[in-house]
């Protein structure tokens, strides 16, 4: 298949500002995959993960590895210890991203970046959903007050001590009300476990 002129223009047209792009994006836009695979070949795109194409000059960004989760992953949620990375309101790095799918779903094969995939019920996965927008792509990830809920939820799985840093922390920097933790406890039915943590840390103005 013959080079056409002006493909290269539309991948970096899709490709500008750093945002990640999707291969079947690219093709769409009437970008060949001899084209594509050219550019990375001299070094102009690289493939961050499979299916995943990026500016080799793109600046590293830290919330990379969520944008391209969600792009490989569009059904996820980004949640727990990610999602209190996302917000500010802890100093763990996670060594994978949580990402939180239907109960009932396929679970995907991810190769790059590692995904670690949690379960949740129609209801608890569908409320509290903010989306932004990173690096091109449509990120959905639970708000604060959720997030925090959650990690109590899976404070087996995450550790309670960074439950605990999540809620100390969203309570202080006023990202989470203790309304908005009820409201979402009584749905995951974790208010009963978090009730005293939040009753000792509100009267100290946490």
């Amino acid at each position: 298949m013959s080079h056409k002129p002006g493909q290269r223009e539309h991948a970096r047209a899709l490709l500008r500002d750093g945002s990640l792009v999707r291969l079947r994006d690219l093709i769409g836009a009437g970008v060949s995959p001899e084209t594509i695979a050219r550019m990375v070949r001299g070094g102009e795109v690289v493939r961050p993960a499979r299916g995943l194409y990026q500016f080799a000059e793109a600046v590293p960004d830290a919330r990379r590895s969520i944008a391209e989760a969600s792009a490989l992953v569009p059904k996820g949620v980004i949640c727990l210890t990610s999602a209190l990375e996302f917000h500010d309101l802890t100093l763990h790095m996670p060594s994978a991203i949580w990402m939180a799918i239907d109960r009932t779903a396929w679970k995907p094969k991810v190769d790059y970046p590692p995904i670690r995939f949690v379960r949740f019920s129609g209801r608890v996965l569908a409320e509290g959903i903010k989306r932004h927008r990173i690096e091109g792509v449509d990120v959905p990830v639970f708000e604060p007050a959720k997030t925090i809920v959650d990690c109590f939820r899976y404070r087996n799985k995450i550790g309670l001590d960074i439950a605990l840093e999540g809620l100390r922390e969203g309570l202080r920097k006023r990202r989470a009300r203790p309304d908005q933790l009820w409201k979402f406890a009584q749905s995951g039915r974790a208010w009963s476990v978090m009730r005293p943590y939040v009753e000792a840390m509100v009267p100290d103005g946490a």
